[in-house]
């Protein structure tokens, strides 16, 4: 089983000079310290507006930042919002190359929509299509960066003409490909479309494998990729905290994660913000006591503790298990220590077999997956005759501005060069 790190850039409230500063600084040192340590994957999300929550806007911007300070840690988006009122797919396309060339070709590209007012709203997308978006964008994004040039498209939310979107990244067709699941049908759609699926349901191993075995059965039935490779892999995020007092664990680690599904809530189900006001971690400090611990608490605790929960995410078949560990007020020190007394004592019984379960597993899925295939419609290649010339906007202009004798002129010079000019009547497609 592999192993990630997640990050939401949380800052409670009171906010002072230089707390943001620390809170990026000290997210970039954690993720050199895990790319030192041998875990796998930083995963990093976009969210918007999420004060408190969430202060991680620009993902790219901090994954680029990670890529110049590691070595082999996979870098995660985790995820982009791709309704196109967030992203145009064209920018995400080149962004996600672009950090795949910078980083060598370590990209995951995860993939979601959203449920917060607080972001759609900001952003003008409407609730009721955003998952419609999410897949259209997804899948010409995708094109995109396969395609050398993309033919153009007009869809229900976005159109583009013909382009060759550049750069292509280093892993073709285009990197592993991720959905954010919060449920067990997301989790279904993540099958059906041949993508990984990013879990942010706290669940146990039990519950764990029903969905893991709904993912599989589903893959192999009914996947018609949406992409031009599959990712056929399962991701659930947990808890984090680990020292050899237990009690010390959750002392330190415990508030923290309560608050990181306090402020969810409060942004996704039961809250009302007044943005630059609402104090959510005063108002967290009021309930936690009275909070319930979910599965994900038991990512928190001692060594022994920590390895019988994530045996019982292997034995359920999850492919990667990734930590909570910056959540509320979580000491970045106290982070530190608990990612390299994971990475001594626990990691090791878990990535001992890791590399052979992959290989047992890609030979298994290989029939499953070229049938796949052979159920996807591609979008169609333009043939050579059929990609449109655009005329420069100034040869246009001066075109428009030219004497009848100065037209002819320019009319003799192009048939004795074999350089075509662009007709004036058709300077709606040549402005295209």
């Amino acid at each position: 089983m592999k192993f990630g790190i997640f990050y939401e850039h949380q800052l409670p409230r009171p906010w002072n000079d230089g707390d943001e500063l620390k809170l990026f600084q000290d997210a970039l040192d954690q993720v050199e310290l895990a790319d030192r340590i041998g875990i796998d994957h930083a995963w990093e999300v976009e969210h918007h507006f999420l004060e408190e929550y969430s202060h991680s806007s620009a993902p790219e911007v901090f994954l680029a930042a990670c890529s110049q300070r590691t070595k082999r840690i996979r870098l995660g988006h985790g995820i982009v919002l791709m309704p196109p009122g967030y992203n145009h797919p064209a920018r995400v396309a080149e962004r996600v190359a672009t950090l795949d060339l910078v980083s060598n070709g370590r990209v995951e590209f995860g993939t979601g929509e959203s449920s917060a007012l607080l972001e759609l709203g900001g952003y003008r997308v409407p609730v009721e299509k955003k998952r419609e978006m999410w897949r259209e964008s997804v899948e010409q994004c995708l094109n995109m960066m396969a395609m050398n040039p993309y033919p153009g498209f007009k869809g229900e939310y976005f159109e583009m003409p013909c382009r060759n979107v550049v750069p292509k990244p280093v892993q073709r067709p285009h990197p592993p490909v991720w959905v954010a699941c919060s449920n067990r049908e997301t989790i279904k759609l993540a099958a059906r479309l041949g993508i990984g699926a990013l879990t942010f349901s706290f669940v146990d191993p039990k519950e764990a494998k029903q969905w893991v075995d709904d993912y599989y059965r589903i893959f192999k039935e009914e996947c018609v990729p949406i992409g031009h490779a599959v990712n056929p892999n399962i991701c659930m995020v947990t808890g984090f905290s680990v020292h050899p007092d237990g009690d010390e664990a959750r002392r330190r680690g415990l508030d923290g994660f309560k608050f990181f599904g306090y402020a969810l809530g409060h942004h996704y189900i039961f809250g009302e913000h007044k943005p630059g006001r609402t104090d959510i971690w005063k108002a967290f400090e009021a309930v936690k006591d009275a909070m319930p611990e979910n599965a994900g608490a038991s990512g928190i605790g001692t060594p022994d503790t920590l390895r019988k929960h994530l045996r019982g995410f292997a034995e359920s078949g999850v492919d990667q298990v990734a930590f909570i560990q910056q959540g509320g007020r979580n000491k970045h020190e106290h982070i530190c220590e608990a990612l390299e007394l994971f990475a001594r004592d626990v990691m090791p019984e878990f990535k001992e077999h890791a590399d052979a379960k992959q290989k047992r597993k890609a030979e298994e899925l290989a029939p499953y997956i070229e049938k796949a295939f052979a159920r996807k419609v591609r979008m169609r290649e333009l043939a050579d005759d059929e990609i449109p010339n655009v005329v420069a906007l100034g040869r246009q202009i001066a075109h428009q501005t030219l004497t009848p004798q100065e037209q002819a002129a320019r009319k003799a010079w192009s048939e004795r060069s074999h350089v075509p000019l662009e007709d004036p009547a058709k300077k709606k497609g040549a402005a295209e």
